[in-house]
């Protein structure tokens, strides 16, 4: 998958915005996008924005007289290893269908040899319209690649089918479509992802403040490449990434348990925050002394998932553990990988609005050295951590 060429095409409608991340994906997958914005798409993402994320001109003209000089819409149509339309609105899967040519977007997917793959995303009566149905189901006739809209409420307000997939599933469907093999492809990578709650009673538990969304994106990432992936996740509200098998658990002795079940692998990354101790917990909830203090809990300390696969007898070959510190980040991190015997530590840096949030600061210890990653997008860290993790397994 890594030198393929994707020509990406954005339509109008207000998920124009998700080909901002999806841009960040296909790159991180060592792959090219060129990006063709229609004059819909411009009125909610700019040509500045996509050509920052691409590193590459954006194209939004038929007429322009460089281009055409060289038949440039020709060009652009043929390089491509696939074209993927993202989001398709009604109006372009319409004027698709009917063979029409009257923009940049629609000439080049009229002149185009190479596959393509539409992501369609529009009000969900639209969506179900008899029209809509008929060209869709003509453009499948012509061998293109349909991406079915997502359920979920709409900024119009309605609710039903419609909404333009997440990134992540673009992305799965984007190198299913190619029909090439990922960097990845024949390994299987465990992932551990969010909290774990340790319950004290019907009502309370015990737990760290991890959303999810790092372990979450890091699957996804992995998934791209080709990776079976089996995710162990504890108690988050999100969505599960495309391609991903997914296996929901609550305390810290379930997801050790999720671990063991789901090696062999060729690698492990444990990204959940895991609670340290437990505690038996109530059958009825606790209440408070007469003079108001807390009910002493007798604290187990939980079973160390990172040590006990660095030990185990078919131990992952590439083993990488994640660290949230708040202070000497590094020191702690590389005192970590060496007491619980991994290959890799993430030393990830909360000290600042990191947890549940989007973005995320790094450092990758390793027996070489350290690696300081500048802060960005959390897909950003995932993709890069996974085209580290597809080098050390090549």
């Amino acid at each position: 998958m890594a030198g393929a060429r994707i020509l990406l095409i954005v339509g109008g409608g207000i998920a124009a915005y998700k080909a901002c991340a999806l841009i960040r994906l296909i790159r991180g997958a060592g792959m090219t996008v060129r990006c063709v914005l229609t004059a819909g798409g411009a009125q909610f993402v700019t040509p500045m924005t996509l050509a920052a994320l691409s590193e590459a001109p954006v194209h939004t003209s038929l007429w322009d007289l460089k281009d055409e000089a060289e038949m440039g819409h020709i060009r652009l149509s043929r390089e491509a290893d696939l074209v993927v339309v993202a989001p398709a609105t009604a109006d372009l899967l319409a004027r698709m269908a009917h063979g029409q040519a009257d923009d940049l977007a629609t000439t080049l997917l009229l002149a185009t040899d190479k596959p393509v793959l539409a992501a369609p995303a529009m009000n969900v009566r639209m969506w179900q319209h008899p029209a809509t149905r008929r060209n869709v189901a003509q453009l499948e006739a012509d061998g293109v690649t349909i991406l079915p809209p997502d359920d979920g409420a709409m900024a119009c307000g309605e609710y039903g089918p419609g909404r333009l997939p997440e990134p992540e599933a673009i992305m799965a469907a984007i190198t299913a479509r190619l029909g090439r093999n990922g960097r990845l492809a024949g390994r299987h990578v465990i992932v551990t992802a969010g909290p774990t709650h340790e319950p004290i009673d019907p009502v309370r538990y015990i737990a760290n403040r991890s959303s999810g969304k790092q372990g979450f994106a890091i699957s996804a990432a992995l998934a791209a490449r080709g990776a079976r992936v089996s995710l162990v996740s504890g108690p988050v509200a999100l969505p599960t990434p495309a391609g991903v098998t997914r296996i929901d658990v609550e305390t810290a002795r379930e997801m050790a348990a999720a671990v063991a079940a789901a090696l062999p692998a060729d690698a492990a990354v444990l990204v959940a925050a895991v609670a340290d101790w437990r505690t038996e917990s109530a059958a009825s909830k606790l209440k408070k002394a007469a003079h108001g203090a807390p009910p002493a809990l007798a604290l187990t300390e939980n079973p160390d998932i990172l040590a006990g696969l660095a030990r185990a007898s078919d131990r992952p070959r590439l083993l990488v553990g994640f660290a949230a510190e708040t202070d000497d980040v590094v020191a702690h991190a590389r005192d970590k990988r060496l007491r619980k015997g991994c290959d890799w530590i993430v030393a990830n840096d909360v000290s600042g609005e990191v947890m549940g949030g989007d973005f995320n600061r790094v450092h990758l210890v390793t027996a070489a050295g350290v690696e300081d990653w500048d802060a960005m997008p959390k897909a950003d860290v995932a993709a890069r951590l996974a085209e580290r993790i597809a080098d050390a397994l090549a």
